[in-house]
């Protein structure tokens, strides 16, 4: 049963300029394995700039609630390539007080903007 859908899009550009002004937002919105590549390489902006809309569909998914910290939500990919949610602390109390059993994602960055669906399913 699908608990919640969540959608949500990001100007790459807009988020690039926000973390060049605010250099610390980053450590507030993403863990380090968000960051950093496998290789060691940072992360490219359009990348970073989908796991943030995938975070702000997410917290849709959930039905906005406050509270939830950023960092209690990691995107990771599998070898695959497939994106996955891995949830801890607020982001996952909530998800259990809704009875969310496993999650779908789906991110894409093209034309400038970043895109992210998120399905909660119990």
């Amino acid at each position: 049963m699908i608990i919640g859908v969540g959608i949500d899009v990001a100007e790459i550009d807009r988020f690039r300029a926000s973390l060049e002004r605010t250099p610390s937002m980053a450590q507030r919105l993403f863990l380090p394995a968000e960051l950093i590549l496998p290789s060691g390489e940072r992360r490219g902006i359009a990348s970073l700039a989908a796991r943030f809309a995938a975070k702000e569909a997410l917290a849709k998914a959930l039905g906005a609630p406050a509270g939830l910290k950023w960092t209690d939500a990691e995107v990771w990919v599998e070898d695959s390539g497939r994106p996955r949610l891995r949830v801890e602390g607020t982001v996952a109390r909530r998800a259990a007080a809704l009875g969310v059993r496993s999650w779908h994602i789906s991110l894409s960055h093209d034309a400038g903007v970043a895109s992210a669906v998120v399905i909660a399913e119990g």
